[in-house]
This record gives structure tokens, C-alpha cells and sequence, in this order.
């Protein structure tokens, strides 16, 4: 017997509910508390691997304080396609997938704290550069940390 993998939209919503409710500082608990069911309930729901019933997605949107829509919409703020949802390029669901883990929030909470817009694009170009090289991180014989590229060059 084979299993069933959830379908790429209640994975979808799952994941929009968990990126408010960690946007919002809730555990699952405190959700699940709130709807009035378990909090391993909430688990499968955010997983996808139990789809979210409209009138507790309803209930879910009211506890979250969004909008119902919110759960079916992309980063770009346009209607997910219910039609090739799970042939959504690799990149697009990678960051989705950050954006919805715990170091994910963090770095994104605190990049929008600077409020210098100079500094956060100086933050962007460099992220942007050290993802286009491959870096090993590496002890010289006094301890101390160095990063090299791949090619040997020393980063830091």
C-alpha cells in the first residue's frame, strides 16, 4: 500500500499558517488552544498532512489576525495557482521553507529593524556576494577562525 503525500496546496496554507503564527510569537500550543483542538492537530495542519476545513481556516484567520486570503497567497501577493502549484521553481519553495523555520524569522525580524535603508542594501550585496562563493570555514594552528573560498582565497 502506498502512502499519500499531501497535496501541494494544503501544504501550502499549512506553511502561510505557520509563518503568522511564528510572525506573531504563538506556539502551537496557544494556537491550538485557542481553535479549540490539539496542538498536534495544528502540526498536521501546517504540515499538510491534514487539509484545513473552511470554516476552521476561518477561525484560524480570526486567531492569526489576517485576512482568509492571506493562507492562498505568495510572497508577491498574487493568488497561488490552484493549476502546476507543486512545479513551482525549487528556489521560490527553498525561501519559503526558510522564511517558515526558526533562523528564517529571526533574520528576517531583525532585518527590518534597520531602519537605514544604505545599511540594508550594504546587508543584501553582501549576502548576495558570499551566495555566489563557496566558503570553507577553517582553524589556523593558533585557534583562531578563518574563511577561505573554495579557491583558497582568504575571506576573513
Amino acid at each position: 500500500m502506498s502512502v499519500k503525500s499531501p497535496n501541494p496546496i494544503d501544504t501550502f496554507v499549512g506553511a502561510r499558517v505557520r509563518l503568522q503564527r511564528q510572525v506573531l510569537g504563538m506556539s502551537q500550543s496557544t494556537l491550538a488552544g485557542a481553535l479549540n483542538i490539539t496542538f498536534q492537530q495544528v502540526q498536521k495542519y501546517e504540515k499538510g498532512t491534514n487539509r484545513i476545513g473552511a470554516s476552521r481556516l476561518q477561525e484560524i484567520a480570526r486567531v492569526l489576525g489576517v485576512p482568509v486570503s492571506f493562507f492562498f497567497r505568495d510572497g508577491d501577493d498574487l493568488p497561488a495557482s490552484t493549476i502546476g502549484i507543486e512545479l513551482r521553481n525549487a528556489e521560490s519553495n527553498t525561501v519559503m521553507q526558510y522564511l517558515a523555520n526558526a533562523d528564517g524569522l529571526k533574520l528576517n525580524q531583525a532585518f527590518v529593524r534597520i531602519k537605514d535603508p544604505t545599511v540594508r542594501q550594504s546587508i543584501i550585496t553582501f549576502i548576495e556576494s558570499l551566495s555566489r562563493t563557496e566558503l570553507m570555514i577553517t582553524a589556523d594552528p593558533a585557534g583562531q577562525s578563518r574563511i577561505l573560498s573554495l579557491h583558497g582565497t582568504r575571506i576573513s
